[in-house]
């Protein structure tokens, strides 16, 4: 299916050019928000977030009052995370055959409802988890068709810089979102579901009002089938040499950074700061990733930013390293803030990636990504945690880190060259074209087969309509010949 551009905006002021085809020359905040759809884009994505994140806190507060216990809680809380890891592939697929703007528009819609139908007392407990679980399966479409969205939104440097904005708005929601939660499930989590339920709501009125309808990207075939799709976003990431490099950057930067956040309550523990250095552990990592966000998404320029993508990924397990140390808590923040800046390394490498992405795969690779960082994020957590029972937590998180310069270091070698970019990103553009003239020729034929119809349904009425008064004349005739 497809959609035509739409009227949304009509009579209001156009978005301002990019005037960022200056390689050299970073984009500005102002160049970005002045991009009004950016605007509506991060405030639903904002509210989205915020409402994600107060359900989470909400369903767990309902189970731990039902039932009293905390593994019951902590299951429920777990469930909204199971989607990336379950059915999310095949939804993304299946959300990029229509419209970014109508997917998300369905996705808040939905959520919606189902958030608001589990606010209702009297809604069994059992089925709380059912009914959230099924909410969150729809957050990896809305997420990935808003980041395959962003590009066509903003461009050149600008979307290097609206990177660096999601990303802080990411951290902020996350924290916003949990601190909301807890007040308002302090008076009644199903006045978080409310709450959860609007956020929703509100998103999806941003986007409807704001946000331009665009038709559904052009793929070079249209004929696939679903399965096929999905499998396709797996293989276009780690089937293509660039594509590759830059998700073996990002996956294993999150592999190596997620421990201080993972590990935080067992590591304040062994600290014996206890709740509060759990906090201040957790708190560390968005911090450094905000100003990270900052300084590489808007203080350097484009050129050295590409130039600082290898520095940053090494950085990312070298921040760690003192642990071996067993340092105290405000060391232990210090070196996690760090770890948090360098993962801006996401910033200039999401840079490259979506140049090298044709576009009729912009979803499902996003899609792709997302759940990969849950799963090496989780899967990372698990492993150091089975190994601190027995080391330590400073202990494991040192030797994850030195195992992480590893890694990194081989990484960077096997880095492609500049000119290999440069090839991907003309291959890139020529494969883009390719899909759009071949979309454009199974328009014309399709127009042309509802045009051949049409004249012959024409003439078939002709014929039925001349062919009674011919009959009737024959009649007549044979009338006057045999009286």
């Amino acid at each position: 299916m497809s959609e035509e551009p739409g009227q949304a905006g009509a009579g209001r002021p156009a978005d301002p050019p990019d005037t960022t085809d200056d390689p050299d020359r970073a984009a500005t905040y102002r160049e970005v928000f002045a991009v009004r759809e950016f605007r509506a884009v991060f405030g639903a994505s904002a509210l989205s977030s915020v409402g994600d994140y107060l359900g989470r806190v909400a369903l767990a507060a309902l189970i731990y009052h039902a039932t009293g216990s905390a593994l019951a809680s902590a299951a429920g809380f777990a469930v909204t995370y199971l989607p990336w890891l379950t059915g999310a592939p095949v939804l993304v697929a299946l959300a990029e055959r229509y419209p970014y703007r109508r997917v998300m528009l369905g996705c808040d819609l939905a959520r919606m409802a189902i958030v608001a139908v589990a606010a209702i007392p009297g809604v069994p407990l059992l089925l709380l988890p059912v009914l959230m679980y099924v909410s969150a399966m729809l957050t990896p479409p809305f997420d990935s068709s808003r980041s395959a969205m962003l590009p066509q939104i903003l461009t050149g440097d600008r979307y290097v810089l609206g990177l660096s904005i999601t990303g802080v708005l990411n951290q902020a929601t996350q924290v916003g979102g949990y601190a909301a939660g807890g007040l308002i499930s302090a008076v009644d989590p199903r006045l978080a579901l409310l709450v959860d339920a609007a956020t929703f709501g509100l998103s999806a009125l941003l986007i409807r009002t704001w946000v331009k309808a665009r038709p559904a990207v052009p793929r070079l075939r249209a004929d696939t089938s679903l399965l096929r799709d999905t499998a396709e976003g797996f293989t276009v990431v780690f089937g293509t040499p660039v594509l590759r490099a830059i998700a073996v950057v990002i996956l294993a930067g999150a592999a190596f950074a997620i421990l201080p956040e993972g590990l935080a309550a067992s590591w304040s523990g062994e600290l014996g700061t206890g709740a509060r250095g759990q906090g201040l552990i957790m708190a560390a990592m968005p911090i450094g990733a905000a100003i990270g966000g900052v300084v590489i998404g808007r203080l350097v320029p484009p050129g050295p930013r590409r130039k600082l993508i290898r520095p940053l990924a090494a950085l990312v397990p070298l921040s760690l390293v003192a642990a071996l140390l067993s340092p105290p808590l405000p060391v232990v923040m210090v070196l996690t803030a760090l770890t948090g800046f360098a993962m801006s390394v996401i910033i200039p490498a999401n840079g490259l990636f979506v140049q090298a992405l044709p576009d009729g795969y912009r979803a499902r690779a996003f899609g792709v990504m997302q759940g990969g960082l849950q799963l090496v994020q989780g899967g990372a957590i698990v492993l150091a945690g089975a190994v601190a029972d027995h080391v330590g937590v400073a202990r494991t998180v040192g030797l994850w880190s030195l195992l992480g310069l590893l890694v990194m270091g081989l990484v960077s070698m096997l880095w492609p060259k500049s000119g290999t970019f440069e090839k991907a990103f003309a291959e890139t553009r020529a494969r883009n074209e390719a899909a759009a003239e071949a979309a454009e020729q199974r328009s014309r034929e399709s127009a042309n087969a509802d045009d051949a119809g049409a004249a012959s349904a024409a003439q078939d009425a002709s014929e039925r309509r001349v062919g009674p008064v011919q009959s009737r004349r024959r009649s007549r005739r044979v009338g006057a010949e045999h009286p």
